[in-house]
């Protein structure tokens, strides 16, 4: 199954692209869901305005993902009235897409893993205090952890810890192969360059 890390950004733009980061994400999250595509969202900086958002970043995974993305990557333009600024002559409002072929920057190595028990604490009876069933990973090249205590079994929590674990080394690793071709594909400064790969004329 293929997997992408998609990151749509607002990068320098007014708050108008703060409201259309988060509209295109909604309609993103439909146009994949009906591909059958499985998207789940990794993080997102949320905008000072109710129902904004600076950047999301979107894991996906399933078939024919390129064909879907191709459709989305590059320059968004959204053409809408200002809903802040009544009379701001501007109706063109600029987001950018990038995604990143996830086998090309992450590779998971179980060596890289420090896996220590720990006892666990908190509800559950006397049981779960008394056993070290809790699991704490550790990504030693990142120095992310984890911790999974819920399950009753040590085995459970370790599976649990290094999904989580491999969740969060996955969106470092994003962030990392971003800062690396941000000057082939500097989303802060290029928005407005070229033709938008999709354009929706639509009130914000």
């Amino acid at each position: 199954m293929n997997e992408y890390l998609v990151q749509i950004s607002s990068g320098r733009g007014p708050e108008e692209c703060w409201k259309v980061v988060a509209k295109v994400l909604e309609i993103f999250l439909k146009e994949a869901k009906k591909e059958d595509l499985f998207v789940s969202i990794m993080d997102k900086e949320n905008g000072p305005l109710n129902g904004t958002l600076l950047s999301v970043s979107v894991l996906v995974k399933g078939r024919k993902i390129k064909e879907f993305l191709t459709n989305w990557e590059g320059s968004i333009l959204w053409i809408s009235p200002s809903p802040y600024r009544k009379f701001h002559k501007r109706k063109n409002w600029f987001v950018g897409i990038k995604a990143y072929d996830v086998a090309d920057f992450f590779a998971w190595n179980d060596k890289e893993v420090v896996i220590e028990s720990l006892r666990a604490s908190g509800p559950g009876g006397q049981h779960v205090n008394k056993t070290e069933s809790a699991i704490r990973a550790k990504h030693l090249p990142s120095g992310i952890s984890v911790v999974a205590s819920e399950r009753r079994s040590q085995h459970q929590n370790k599976a649990e810890a290094l999904e989580r674990l491999k969740t969060k080394v996955l969106a470092w690793n994003a962030d990392e192969a971003a800062k690396k071709t941000q000057n082939q594909w500097n989303q802060h400064n290029c928005l407005e360059r070229g033709n938008p790969v999709r354009t929706f004329n639509e009130r914000l």
